[in-house]
Order: C-alpha cells, then sequence, then structure tokens
C-alpha cells in the first residue's frame, strides 16, 4: 500500500491545494492513501470524512508541529490532531505527550536548512520515526537523514511534502499491513511495517 505521508492543503498558509484537491490528486496517482498535516492544524478533518472511501483510498488528517527542536507530523489513532497542544511546546515536552495519547510522531525534514532536527531528540529516545525522503528536499538533506536513522530510528519513511498538485505522490510511503484509518496507521507507524519507496528507495538497499 503506497500512501503520500505528508500533505499540506489550504489550512496551512503556504499551500494552493485544497483538501479535495489533494484527494483528487492521490487518486489520479494510483494511490492507497494520504495524510493531510497542515502546519499546526488539523481543519482538513472539518471537510473531509477519514478512513476508508468507497473508491478505496485512505485519509487521515494528522498535522504538522513546529518546535524548537525540529519539525514534526503528528497522527492520532482517533484522527486529526492531539488534544490540548498548545504552540510552541518544545519537543521534550510535546512528544511524551503524543505517546501518552496513543499517538505517533514522525520526524519531518530533520536536515532541512532552518528546520533541523535537533540530535538529542534521536538520541534520548523521544522520536523514533523518521522521514529520510521528503519531495521537497534535496538528496544530500535525505542522505543525511538516512545516515542518522541507521542509529536511532528503525522506523523510516517519505512524504512528498506537496503545496500542490503537481507535487503530490513523490518519495511515498510503502505498509506492508492495511491501512483502512487512523488507527491502522498509527499501529504500523509504531511497529516499524513500512519503509520510503519514493526515488530515494533504491539507497535503502545500498
Amino acid at each position: 500500500m503506497l500512501f503520500d505521508l505528508h500533505v499540506h492543503t489550504t489550512f496551512s498558509p503556504c499551500s494552493r491545494m485544497t483538501p479535495q484537491e489533494a484527494v483528487e490528486a492521490a487518486r489520479a496517482l494510483g494511490l492507497a492513501g494520504l495524510c493531510i498535516t497542515d502546519h499546526e492544524t488539523d481543519g482538513a478533518a472539518s471537510v473531509l470524512a477519514q478512513g476508508l472511501r468507497e473508491d478505496g483510498l485512505c485519509v487521515v488528517v494528522g498535522m504538522e508541529y513546529a518546535t524548537p527542536q525540529g519539525d514534526f507530523l503528528l497522527f492520532s489513532p482517533t484522527g486529526g490532531g492531539i488534544p490540548g497542544l498548545a504552540p510552541g511546546l518544545a519537543a521534550a515536552e510535546l512528544l511524551p505527550r503524543v505517546r501518552r495519547a496513543g499517538g505517533v510522531a514522525v520526524a519531518a525534514h530533520p536536515f532541512r536548512p532552518g528546520r533541523e532536527t535537533d540530535e538529542s531528540v534521536f538520541r534520548d529516545g523521544l522520536c523514533q520515526v523518521m522521514e529520510i525522503a521528503n519531495g521537497r528536499n534535496l538528496p544530500e538533506h535525505d542522505l543525511r537523514a538516512r545516515a542518522l536513522a541507521r542509529h536511532y530510528c528503525p522506523t523510516l519513511t517519505g512524504g512528498s511534502d506537496a503545496h500542490s498538485m503537481e507535487e503530490m505522490g513523490r518519495a511515498p510511503t510503502r505498509f506492508f499491513a492495511p491501512v483502512r484509518g487512523p488507527a491502522d496507521l498509527v499501529r504500523a507507524l509504531n511497529l516499524g511495517l513500512c519503509r520510503p519507496a519514493g526515488s530515494l528507495a533504491a539507497l535503502l538497499h545500498a
């Protein structure tokens, strides 16, 4: 099952793609699912039903949360964001809250200049899922993420980081267990039942 795990819609001020356009693009690409991860909001959940649709596409809404130590894609087993999060939390406060809520966090684009993830997040065991393939990254940023993940993160993902329909589907993630909704997604990420399947996927075998 191929999913695009990192998608921004017009609920993010930087995106020009509506939630419905993201769904249409995912369907046209033949993806099994997509995760909408707008900046600091799960607003797309107000306009999209989550779970497995009649057309076979699985839709999950999470959010991308910025901390001083890096950015994280957050997913709840019930869909939407993690309840009760104030903006601007430190990673050391945010990530345990996500875990206690039964959710999962993915370190997004950990070596993107200006948005790097502090290595202490991984060294201290706060996050064990890392996005090592990002459709908007330069290859060297993804290569550095992959090298760091060897030491700390058993679960690796990819995502397009799309802000337009044309960017959808780059660097998808392949799941090796059925994902029919938010709870399945969280379980698969926590168990490491996935791997990047984008243009850098061959690097996993290098």
